[in-house]
């Protein structure tokens, strides 16, 4: 973290005092500051102070974030050595009154497993509460929300539906939206906001790894979405959150981004955040996706794959993010595909060729799990079928086509040819 000394005289760049004594933050000094200069890379809206500080004064809030909720410092977002403010500590120096933080999958820092559930506790710099939403609640409750004003949400998503923290906005939403609590989204950049595709999500399906009928792939940031959401009445009950959007500056959606903080454990790099989409539904199967090696969602395997077509091996360990890693000390036969160009789709290939190149007789799909990241349970019966990656992207296209009009409503930002 920056050292006390440096964040005051930081901070007396990121912030000046009205006559009142009150935080004012002009967005010219909040852009000289974090040295993220108009026109050379993206402007998260967490940098973007001017826009919302001034409805978070005098007022009780709670902040929904994890280790991805900061404000960058500096022109090389990548560069990790103090160059990054948590978005809790800046609120709190800025004079905010920070209530609790809410915390989605994985942990206030990131390091808990997938799946894995903790409980409320506090944090031990700031002493604020952290409330689990990957607990015994996935939503908040009345008692969570009593002593807030407004609640402000910051997660770095990745833009698949499986993946968890566009549930926790929705539930969180719905929970605002419910007790009359305005709901303020500081949106990022998602590395797959460029594309849609994969299967649509069956209502008769619907988990945490799933909440409303979208693609796998929906090429929204997470503010779009929320925007989506809200207006097309999606969340429970047909309940609407007073919402307010802060969006990113000077970004573009099909420009290619870096994520400067990896947004859980098992995605390290920007290869494995491409390949997700695709690897992703490994994650339903018996096959190891790269979990207990470095190298998570940046290969497969299992033992029973043909050694012959499947020449890459290795063996999964207990590591940082997967305790109880798939196939766990055997030897693993699979793909590695750290330097494949990842494709802009969900890539069927993998998948079926692992299916169709196995031996033995071990179990291949562990099916409930397979239907809940597929969203259908359409998928498996094709795969088993034997249908193409061609035959079955086919049967997608209405679905995504019908979708593609709702989301064209809600789009913040362009294409870099527009």
């Amino acid at each position: 973290m920056i050292k006390s000394t440096l964040f005051l005289a930081l901070l007396s760049l990121l912030t000046c005092r009205n006559a009142q004594g009150d935080v004012a933050v002009t967005s010219s000094e909040m852009e000289t500051a974090t040295g993220l200069d108009k026109g050379t890379a993206p402007i998260p809206g967490a940098n973007r102070t001017a826009e919302y500080f001034p409805f978070l004064k005098n007022k009780r809030i709670g902040l929904v974030a994890n280790q991805t909720s900061v404000i960058f410092l500096n022109k090389n977002p990548s560069d990790p050595l103090h160059k990054s403010k948590h978005l809790a500590d800046s609120l709190l120096n800025s004079g905010i009154d920070l209530k609790k933080v809410f915390v989605p999958e994985h942990g206030f820092r990131g390091a808990a497993d997938a799946g894995e559930t903790f409980e409320d506790s506090k944090d031990p710099k700031t002493g604020l509460p952290i409330i689990s939403l990957y607990g015994k609640n996935r939503k908040p409750v009345a008692e969570h929300l009593k002593d807030l004003d407004a609640v402000l949400f910051d997660l770095q998503d990745v833009g698949v539906r499986f993946y968890t923290y566009i549930a926790t906005l929705q539930l969180v939403m719905e929970a605002c939206a419910a007790h009359g609590i305005p709901l303020i989204v500081l949106d990022r950049p998602n590395p797959n906001a460029h594309f849609v595709d994969g299967p649509i999500l069956e209502a008769e399906h619907r988990s945490f790894l799933g909440l409303t009928e979208i693609p796998l792939v929906y090429g929204m940031t997470i503010g779009e979405y929320a925007g989506m959401i809200n207006e097309e009445g999606w969340l429970e009950g047909g309940l609407k959150t007073d919402l307010k959007v802060i969006p990113i500056a000077d970004y573009k959606r099909d420009v290619p981004y870096s994520l400067p903080i990896p947004p859980s454990p098992n995605l390290p790099n920007d290869q494995a955040i491409r390949l997700y989409p695709s690897l992703g539904l490994f994650e339903g199967t018996t096959v190891n996706a790269g979990r207990g090696t470095p190298y998570q969602f940046q290969c497969f395997g299992a033992p029973f794959l043909d050694p012959n077509t499947f020449t890459y091996t290795y063996t999964p360990e207990p590591n940082a993010g997967a305790k109880y890693p798939k196939q766990e000390g055997k030897l693993c036969f699979g793909m590695d595909l750290r330097t494949v160009d990842p494709p802009e789709a969900v890539d069927l290939r993998w998948l079926i060729s692992a299916y169709q190149n196995r031996s033995g007789t071990e179990e291949f799909f562990i099916t409930s799990g397979f239907t809940r990241h597929a969203g259908t349970s359409k998928l498996q019966k094709q795969i088993e079928a034997g249908e193409s990656a061609e035959e079955i992207r086919k049967s997608w296209e209405p679905g995504i086509r019908a979708f593609e009009k709702i989301r064209s409503k809600y789009l913040i930002y362009p294409l870099s040819k527009d």
